[in-house]
C-alpha cells in the first residue's frame, strides 16, 4: 500500500523556506491557529487532499537543483509518521530536510515516545524551525521565520549533545 500525506500544496522551488532551493510541502491540519499565521488555510484538518508520498519523491528526483524539502503546514507533526517516511527517502537521495512546527523542541523531545511518529519525523529532520508564530514578535527581518521567538535548530547536534543547538545557517 502506498503511504499517503495529507496536503494543502506544494512549491516546487523556494528559497524562504529553508537554505538553498528547496520543494516545499505545506501539510494539512494544526491545532496550534496561530493569530496571523501566514497558512491559516492549512488549520482544517477537513480540507486538502492526499498525495502518495513515491510522487512527491518522483518531483523531487526530477529537480536537480533542490538542496532538500521543506515540511511547513498545517503542522508537519500532526502526520509525523509520513512524513518521517517521505523525509527518509529524501534523505536517501543524500538531500536535508528543514521541518517548520508550532511545537518547541523541548516539548518534542518529552512528548516524543507517546505521539506517533514524532521520533521518526524529528530523527530525519536537519533542520528545525520551532515554536508558534507570535504576532507580537513578528518580524519581517528574520531569516525563514515569521517570529523572533522561533529558533532555527540544529536537530542532529541538539539530539547528540541534548541541549538546542541553534543552526549555523
Amino acid at each position: 500500500m502506498e503511504e499517503k500525506i495529507k496536503i494543502a500544496g506544494i512549491v516546487k522551488e523556494s528559497i524562504v523556506d529553508g537554505p538553498g532551493i528547496r520543494l516545499v510541502i505545506f501539510t494539512q491540519g494544526c491545532v496550534h491557529n496561530c493569530i496571523g499565521c501566514h497558512n491559516p488555510e492549512t488549520h482544517s484538518f477537513s480540507n486538502g487532499y492526499y498525495m502518495d508520498i513515491e510522487k512527491i519523491v518522483e518531483m523531487v528526483k526530477k529537480d536537480p537543483l533542490l538542496d532538500g524539502i521543506t515540511l511547513s503546514g498545517g503542522e508537519p507533526f500532526h502526520q509525523g509518521k509520513v512524513c518521517g517516511i517521505l523525509a527518509k527517502k529524501i534523505k536517501d537521495m543524500n538531500l536535508n530536510i528543514v521541518t517548520y512546527t508550532g511545537y518547541t523542541f523541548e516539548n518534542l523531545i518529552k512528548e516524543i515516545d507517546i505521539n506517533d511518529g514524532w521520533k521518526e519525523l524529528l530523527f530525519e529532520t536537519d533542520i528545525l524551525i520551532d515554536g508558534k508564530f507570535d504576532i507580537e514578535k513578528k518580524s519581517l527581518l528574520l531569516k525563514f521565520r515569521g517570529s523572533e521567538n522561533q529558533r532555527i535548530i540544529d536537530v542532529k547536534n541538539s539530539l547528540e549533545k541534548n541541549k538546542v543547538i541553534i543552526a549555523d545557517i
